[in-house]
């Protein structure tokens, strides 16, 4: 059973004044919510297999971009990054992954995938939470990007369709 309270006005506990109800949400900004609130969610996600055999970083296909709406605003970053494969043969494979912004080195993730014997090695992943703060109105582009840093035989992310994701949140400053 569903049931439902309809009323034009509260009265307040001391009895002092009324609130009104009318139409409370439909006026709501991201300039009336409170510091702290989320005001935007971009994702995007990639299951592409990319393979690099050498040690200079190149794309794992995730990114996305966000557009803060103050310059108060922080972007949490929130990164995925599943199916990192090594090679058989070379022990010395190590994947490097880092994080870039507006394509600079943010930070570097992680580098996984060190493993000392010769077998082929699946499904490692990597994950990130950042709280960045653009102090920007203008668009941010956030990017994975990874190398072997042993540079001797391939090393894959997104391995078997492995997918990956990205989620940017603005929070209002």
């Amino acid at each position: 059973m569903t049931s439902k309270l309809k009323t034009d006005v509260l009265e307040t506990v001391s009895g002092s004044g009324t609130i009104a109800l009318t139409n409370q949400l439909s006026g709501m900004t991201s300039a009336s919510v409170p510091s702290g609130s989320v005001i935007q969610v971009v994702s995007a996600s990639t299951s592409t297999t990319v393979t690099n055999s050498t040690a200079n970083l190149a794309d794992t296909g995730l990114t996305a971009s966000i557009t803060p709406s103050s310059t108060s605003s922080k972007v949490l970053v929130i990164i995925s990054q599943n199916g990192m494969r090594k090679a058989v043969g070379n022990a010395g494979n190590r994947i490097l992954l880092q994080l870039y912004k507006n394509n600079v080195s943010h930070t570097k993730i992680g580098g996984g995938l060190g493993y000392n014997n010769a077998n082929d090695y699946n499904g490692e992943n990597a994950s990130l939470s950042l709280l960045d703060s653009p102090s920007s109105t203008s668009s941010q582009a956030y990017k994975t990007m990874f190398s072997n840093e042993a540079g001797a035989s391939n090393v894959q992310i997104q391995h078997s369709g492995a997918t990956s994701t990205i989620t940017l949140m603005e929070i209002k400053g």
